[in-house]
């Protein structure tokens, strides 16, 4: 009989609500919260063994924390993965993994598609230390392959990817990367482990903002990265001695939010196909960007590797005169009473932005053009709100183009 003490005997949503749970003495049933900076030791002999690493426990809340690791475990478990890290949010978790990995004359190979931030990190910073970055569209695997020469180290995608939903083919793009001897890294923030495991489908290492669907209700900052303890262990290396580390407060909370992941991802993704269906057939929206659309160019690719096509959608408006620009786009969201107007995502409540002027506000023009950020595009996390009340308050945006 199972004693249910390996993660592959359970299902993800038991992972989410029973792995890795931490009972003090007294026995709570709820996870304890250790906000603590420092661990005591009985000895001078065992502080200096916690430090050397000979006798396991903890020694500072920057390498190890109880709260911390029960979140790293339970993620790992839910992905399939051997080891995790967390990190102070979704873009320490990026960076730190490139820090930790790459070494001067190393070359990615990244989808463009991916969150306006991540392209200053490679532009701005990873350039000062002779990381050289490629970009490619993401849905052709022979510009993935042109770029690839002996010096590249990681290919590096979003799938789904913000905000325009395009799939990355994890399969053939890991067997890319194993074939020239690179590693493939996922950022799988949009679907979380409820709708997609990369690991499972060749993937090295998956990436997360916590911040956005793991947490589920807008309140911490966090990031993630689970995979292979060879390579996870590289990135907990850099986070102990760099300190991006992950707060025990939030690590409690995203470990709240995980207990609830499952059916949130489930009625988000359910709201969020019914809303792009209804969009479709709205006048003054010219195109509906999501994967759950029959109409998406890699519906048939999204419904192999998910198992729901989460909330994200993005649309390209344009007003009763033809106009397809910014200011028909901002009056659009301007016009809504409900959704929330922010670039956050990932939130139980709806929300809006405008991606050229935020998300990917610092993102130079012409890669914005190449990236399908145009200026007539909105995209619109899909929170929990009932549906008709959505579809009422996105109509009102739909009367400032003059419908």
């Amino acid at each position: 009989m199972s004693d249910f003490s390996d993660p592959n005997e359970l299902h993800t949503d038991t992972l989410a609500i029973r792995w890795a749970q931490l009972r003090t003495d007294q026995m709570s049933h709820s996870e304890p919260l250790f906000l603590t900076s420092s661990f005591v030791y009985d000895s001078a002999a065992q502080a200096a063994a916690r430090f050397s690493g000979e006798e396991p426990g903890n020694v500072y809340s920057r390498f190890t924390n109880p709260t911390v690791s029960a979140f790293e475990q339970r993620l790992a478990a839910m992905e399939g993965a051997e080891k995790g890290v967390a990190l102070a949010s979704g873009m320490a978790a990026i960076s730190s993994t490139f820090l930790a990995l790459l070494a001067p004359g190393d070359h990615i190979v990244s989808s463009r598609s991916v969150f306006g931030t991540t392209n200053v990190v490679f532009d701005r910073y990873l350039k000062k230390f002779q990381v050289e970055t490629t970009m490619v569209d993401l849905a052709d695997l022979e510009q993935w392959r042109a770029a690839i020469r002996p010096e590249t180290k990681v290919l590096f995608l979003e799938t789904p990817s913000n905000p325009l939903s395009e799939v990355g083919d994890i399969p053939a793009l890991a067997k890319l990367a194993h074939d020239n001897g690179a590693i493939l890294i996922v950022d799988n923030c949009f679907c979380t482990p409820a709708l997609q495991k990369p690991l499972a489908l060749g993937a090295d290492l998956v990436i997360h903002s916590a911040t956005k669907y793991l947490d589920g209700q807008g309140r911490c900052l966090g990031g993630a990265v689970v995979g292979p303890a060879k390579l996870v262990d590289e990135v907990h290396g850099f986070v102990r001695s760099a300190g991006p580390s992950m707060s025990p407060f939030n690590a409690w909370v995203f470990l709240k939010g995980l207990e609830t992941l499952g059916i949130r991802m489930e009625a988000h993704s359910r709201n969020t196909l019914a809303l792009a269906e209804w969009l479709e057939q709205q006048p003054g929206i010219a195109r509906v960007h999501y994967a759950g659309l029959k109409s998406h160019p890699q519906h048939e690719l999204a419904a192999r590797q998910q198992s729901g096509f989460g909330a994200v959608l993005a649309i390209e408006v344009e007003d009763s005169d033809g106009n397809r620009d910014r200011q028909a786009a901002w009056r659009f969201i301007d016009g809504t009473r409900l959704i929330s107007i922010t670039a956050n995502l990932g939130d139980t409540k709806s929300t809006i932005t405008h991606p050229g002027s935020t998300t990917h506000g610092r993102v130079a023009e012409e890669d914005k053009q190449r990236a399908g950020i145009t200026e007539n595009l909105i995209r619109i996390a899909v929170g929990l709100e009932d549906l008709a009340d959505l579809k009422a308050d996105l109509s009102l945006g739909l009367k400032t183009l003059g419908f």
